[in-house]
């Protein structure tokens, strides 16, 4: 009996050792993950509202840095408003460096509101409508 005792005792040590292998092993593995993982810059707020252009500048940058979730997007965007504040960067340059993190790539941002207007005079518009008319008023 004592025997069966000690094998028991000596196979729950094991399993106890080995559980607390796995779970210091799980978290050096977390660790190590989380070490990996970059971490997002922060969002920079160097808004100025007495300077207009740098204003507007810095509210597209805010929208987009929102939107990109992307830490080396982020960096980017945070290295072209520094680089604008410093006046190293024209406004230009910023909003085409930009534009690529706004996503959609070719296709146009702000479309213009204009429909193709098709045009036609009034003695072909009479004529059209006349036509139209007719056939309406047969038909019945």
């Amino acid at each position: 009996m004592a025997c069966k005792s000690s094998v028991t005792d000596v196979t729950y040590k094991r399993r106890t050792f080995h559980s607390i292998i796995i779970a210091r092993d799980w978290k050096n593995m977390v660790e190590e993950s989380d070490a990996q993982k970059p971490t997002s810059p922060e969002k920079l707020s160097i808004d100025d509202s007495t300077n207009f252009q740098f204003h507007v500048a810095y509210s597209a940058y805010s929208d987009i840095y929102d939107k990109v979730t992307d830490p080396e997007k982020r960096k980017k965007l945070n290295e072209n408003i520094m680089a604008l504040r410093q006046n190293q960067m024209d406004y230009q340059t910023f909003y085409e460096s930009i534009d690529q993190f706004r996503g959609g790539g070719d296709v146009p941002q702000h479309g213009y509101g204009r429909a193709f207007i098709k045009t036609q005079k009034k003695r072909d518009w009479r004529r059209k409508t006349q036509k139209h008319e007719r056939i309406q008023r047969h038909r019945k």
